[in-house]
């Protein structure tokens, strides 16, 4: 993996769904992928003592339990999956919608996303919370995206960031009532998206072939194996979540995967600021982010879309709107979602810019944009893209003509926020009842230790 993005001109990464328990894992995984930067986003949508100050009023103390799960889990900021949707999965439901109580808990998701939405800026985090909508994969669930983007405006930012980042939103942009009329919804999001400024969003570009979906989003995974009868695997993460796996294969003769490639795409070329959209496969759920280079043809070439889309059933055709668009992405627009935009969301002003001061990490491409027309010699911008001239990373050739050179170790940011002692106190007496009685580790193993972040960058906050 740390090859691969290093050969792409990847220096950085984010693994954004960790539950705190297992986070000693993913650490481990960190701990084996040479070169690159990491940091995780931790999860909380469906964490029991989450919804419990939520449902119980206590904004405080819920703040000091997010600055406690972030620094067990060594996580960088809060991720929210299908919210609630984990807790309803282990009764083997889910949440319909915004305004659909969670199971046992008498909270509703629009609660937990306003809940943590309002303790993220509270501990003043360097990201916003990253969402992952409810009703994700169904026909006519753009209109659930939008309303949580609509949420997410009485939320106001501390810092100079978007207040929310929504994810891998093509999965979250279908209209319709069933599969059999399903059609796209993306003009409909990036409608609203460019007629505000508080939020951010990735794209999940589906790319044709193989792909395995992977997600916190436990009910949509089991419905996705029956749909596709495809094999199946499911986890419970005691008090914190739920997740699934599901192998798949999109098809471009599929009248379903042909409409969802080209929501992606709709999505990035309909909204008109590339600072809001950053380019994503949701790797590996969309497709590998191996063919990164491909999918920036796509963006960059009508020619390209065309040829493919003259291989779309005709009824896929109906169901979509980018036939008729015809903006065609330049290099600099590229460069901003592929790289500028991830340093703006994630308050990483070193990163994503060649400035004084930022990482000297500096992807160089055989390639000259103004020598080139990418909207025809598509296939050189794919070529070009798949394996870089140089990699350097903090000043060092990591990659050269396509060969890796150096395997540095890289670092693994983390924040580390702070709130009053008397608040945290409190919180640590609830969370010794929610160890005694219901988790299988202890507290004091609970903690992901220091051996497991060799290369620590602590970001530290004060909250409140």
């Amino acid at each position: 993996m740390g090859y691969r993005y290093a050969k792409l001109g990847y220096t950085t990464i984010c693994e954004a769904a960790m539950p705190p328990l297992t986070a000693r894992h993913t650490h481990e995984e960190f701990k084996e992928i040479p070169i690159l930067d990491k940091m995780g986003l931790t999860l909380f949508g469906s964490n029991w003592q989450v919804m419990e100050y939520i449902r119980d009023k206590e904004p405080e103390k819920l703040a000091a339990y997010i600055a406690w799960g972030l620094k067990a889990s060594r996580g960088y900021g809060i991720k929210i999956v299908n919210a609630g949707g984990g807790e309803a999965w282990g009764w083997g439901k889910n949440v319909s919608g915004l305004y659909d109580p969670v199971p046992n808990f008498d909270v509703t998701p629009a609660e937990i996303l306003l809940g943590l939405g309002e303790a993220n800026e509270k501990l003043c985090l360097p990201h916003s919370v990253h969402v992952h909508c409810n009703n994700l994969g169904h026909p006519g669930n753009y209109k659930t995206t939008i309303e949580t983007m609509k949420l997410f405006e009485k939320v106001q930012s501390r810092r100079n960031r978007q207040s929310l980042h929504v994810t891998h939103v093509q999965f979250n942009a279908y209209a319709g009532t069933s599969w059999r009329d399903f059609e796209t919804g993306a003009p409909m999001i990036a409608d609203y998206v460019n007629g505000v400024n508080h939020l951010t969003f990735d794209l999940g570009q589906l790319i044709f072939g193989p792909a395995v979906t992977m997600t916190a989003d436990g009910p949509v995974e089991y419905a996705n194996s029956r749909m596709l009868k495809e094999k199946w695997s499911n986890q419970d993460v005691e008090l914190e979540d739920a997740s699934g796996v599901v192998p798949l294969v999109y098809s471009p003769k599929s009248f379903v995967n042909a409409v969802q490639w080209a929501i992606g795409i709709e999505l990035a070329l309909l909204v008109k600021d590339p600072w809001k959209v950053m380019f994503t496969t949701d790797s590996p759920n969309g497709g590998s982010f191996v063919n990164y280079p491909e999918a920036y043809t796509y963006l960059m070439s009508e020619k390209k879309r065309q040829e493919i889309i003259l291989g779309f059933p005709e009824t896929a055709l109906n169901r979509m709107v980018l036939p008729g668009l015809d903006r065609e992405l330049s290099f600099y627009e590229l460069a901003i979602m592929t790289r500028s935009i991830q340093s703006r969301i994630y308050s990483r002003p070193e990163k994503g810019n060649l400035a004084v001061g930022a990482d000297a990490d500096i992807a160089i491409y055989d390639i000259f944009p103004d020598a080139i027309d990418p909207s025809v010699e598509h296939e050189k911008v794919k070529k070009a893209f798949s394996a870089t001239a140089y990699t350097i990373k903090g000043g060092t050739i990591v990659v050269k003509d396509g060969n890796i050179e150096n395997t540095p170790m890289g670092r693994t940011y983390w924040v580390n926020a702070t709130v009053p002692s008397d608040i945290e106190c409190a919180m640590q007496k609830d969370l010794d009842v929610k160890f005694q009685k219901y988790y299988t580790v202890s507290k004091s193993n609970y903690m992901v230790e220091d051996a497991y972040v060799p290369k620590p960058v602590e970001i530290a906050t004060e909250g409140f």
